[in-house]
This record gives structure tokens, C-alpha cells and sequence, in this order.
């Protein structure tokens, strides 16, 4: 039996899988173009993983990511993460990630300055991309300069980014949004 196991679940923006194992939440899986598409890229990651029912500590973290996504504003920053293998920078991004609160953002550069040099914007940016845990680590709450989105691995990339900031009714960007002026209720599901 593998040390680590993934559940698949519902969200307002999709399935998303959350991975975990003794020591905490290994990883979180944003919805991808189709579930096998999400399902292969666990196996490409984690080839040991194994499907599981959630432990009691797991479903409660998977219905307060729910919640969230669905315009709650828990900031999960209780959450407990295996951060086994991740680079002590990343850590440091990740944990000034997570301070973050849901509908607030941070520039990369408000981060590297947090770090303590400004000229680390792009390593900040690079560790926020391979962001194991996103939603916990609420990369999508951070910039770029200027008010613009920056980019977002996850599968639909800024578009993603976006929907997440406007479902935590984040500060606007200097891009307007289809939906701004319609209730959450109201704004279309993908």
C-alpha cells in the first residue's frame, strides 16, 4: 500500500483531487480540461498514490476548499502541508503566500520584498508556479506589477486565476471581468 493517497472531489470550478499522507497534504490538483487528464497528471506525480476515502482530518479539508470556492473565506492557513522535498525558498514564498487572505492580493514584489530583496520577483513567481498546493497556498492571490494578473499554471491558466479572484471578490485588476457586475449566484459555471 502506497504512503500516499488522493480523493477527487466537486468544486465550484470543478473536480479538483487533493493528495495526502501521514505527514499533511501533499499536494492539491486544480480541475484539468477532463478528470483522466487530472487523473494522469497524479500518476505522472505520484505514480504510488493509491484512491482512498478521506480520513476525517481530509474531508473536513476538502468541504472548507469547497467552501471556499463557492465565495466563503476561510483562509485554511490551519492546513497542514508536507512540505518534504520543497526547496527552503519555495517554503518561505509559500508561507508569505498563505498570509494572504481570501479577496485581498500581494504583487510578486510585495513577496520579494517581504523576503527581504525586491530583485526576487521572478524566483517568487517561479516558486508560486510550482506551487504544489494550490488553494491552500493561494498563489492565484498573487500579481504581477501594475495591477496585471501574471500568469497561472493551472489548467486555463489566467482565466482560472481570475474566476478565483472573482469568486473571493478579490480588488479588480486593471482587467475588467465579463461577470463584475452580475452576483456570484448569477455568474456563469464552466
Amino acid at each position: 500500500m502506497s504512503d500516499i493517497a488522493f480523493a477527487v472531489f466537486d468544486t465550484a470550478i470543478g473536480r479538483c483531487a487533493i493528495l495526502w499522507g501521514e505527514a499533511g497534504i501533499k499536494a492539491l490538483s486544480l480541475p484539468e480540461k477532463t478528470e483522466a487528464q487530472m487523473r494522469a497528471r497524479i500518476g505522472r506525480h505520484f505514480p504510488d498514490a493509491q484512491e482512498a476515502q478521506p480520513s476525517p482530518d481530509i474531508a473536513k479539508a476538502i468541504e472548507r476548499i469547497r467552501a471556499l470556492l463557492e465565495g466563503g473565506r476561510d483562509d485554511l492557513k490551519d492546513l497542514v502541508l508536507d512540505t518534504d522535498g520543497q526547496p527552503e525558498f519555495h517554503i518561505r514564498v509559500y508561507e508569505l503566500a498563505r498570509a494572504i487572505l481570501p479577496g485581498e492580493t500581494k504583487t510578486y514584489g510585495e513577496i520579494a520584498l517581504a523576503l527581504g530583496d525586491k530583485t526576487l520577483s521572478r524566483a517568487v513567481g517561479q516558486a508560486l508556479g510550482r506551487n504544489p498546493w494550490p488553494i491552500v497556498v493561494p498563489c492565484h492571490r498573487v500579481l504581477a506589477a501594475n495591477g496585471k494578473t501574471g500568469g497561472f499554471s493551472a489548467d486555463g491558466g489566467v482565466d482560472t486565476k481570475l474566476r478565483m479572484l472573482t469568486i473571493e471578490g478579490a480588488g479588480k485588476s486593471a482587467e475588467p471581468q465579463l461577470f463584475d457586475a452580475l452576483p456570484l449566484s448569477a455568474r456563469p459555471r464552466h
